[in-house]
């Protein structure tokens, strides 16, 4: 699976973890670069609190557009650093 964003690959791995219809990309995966911590959170009920990254590709940038569950709930545990997309980042094989 592809992470793309703004035309570039921001993150890549055969082994995602699908939760709730997303990929949960592993966090060796990521290309650093393109992330930029948020402090925003929020919280799920079953996953526990989520935080933010700002995805940076060149000179644009997508606010909390990736989060990651740093310390998550037992029933979410398998996705523990794992970060998933939205906010216009295409997942794609």
């Amino acid at each position: 699976m592809r992470a793309i964003w703004n035309g570039t690959v921001i993150a890549e791995s055969d082994k995602t973890v699908v939760v709730e219809g997303n990929h949960y990309f592993p966090p060796g995966s990521l290309v650093a670069k393109h992330f930029r911590e948020n402090l925003a959170t929020t919280a799920c009920p079953w996953k526990g609190t989520a935080n933010y990254f700002d995805v940076v590709v060149g000179d644009k940038v997508n606010e909390r557009a990736a989060w990651v569950y740093k310390t998550p709930k037992e029933a979410a545990r398998n996705i523990t650093n794992y970060v998933a997309f939205w906010r216009g980042v295409e997942v794609r094989a």
